[in-house]
């Protein structure tokens, strides 16, 4: 992954922004369950998520959903491969179907 903090050419104000931490999450799915369902949770349960296999994956910056992937392989961990930048009006419409902002 290409490191850019050290771009010279970046305002001040860029260049200290571009050092600061943030929280990436993607999700593979959701499912509300009942407490009396996890609670006959154990060891080999599976929970059925309401996204189909080989559905994009939402990636979150900071609980904001900002693009869409596909999980890939990379040596022996996962990773995921952007195939869409969500739009701002997608950003929208997801927080007002409840989606974190």
């Amino acid at each position: 992954m290409a490191d850019s903090t050290n771009d010279n050419s970046a305002p001040p104000v860029i260049a200290r922004l571009k050092r600061v931490p943030v929280q990436v999450t993607v999700e593979l799915g959701r499912r509300r369950m009942r407490i009396a369902e996890l609670l006959q949770l154990g060891p080999g349960s599976v929970i059925e998520l309401q996204s189909a296999a080989g559905e994009p994956l939402d990636v979150r910056v900071n609980d904001r959903l900002v693009a869409r992937g596909e999980a890939v392989s990379v040596g022996d961990s996962y990773g995921v491969r952007i195939v869409e930048v969500v739009s701002s009006e997608e950003k929208s419409a997801a927080a007002d179907q409840g989606d974190p902002p």
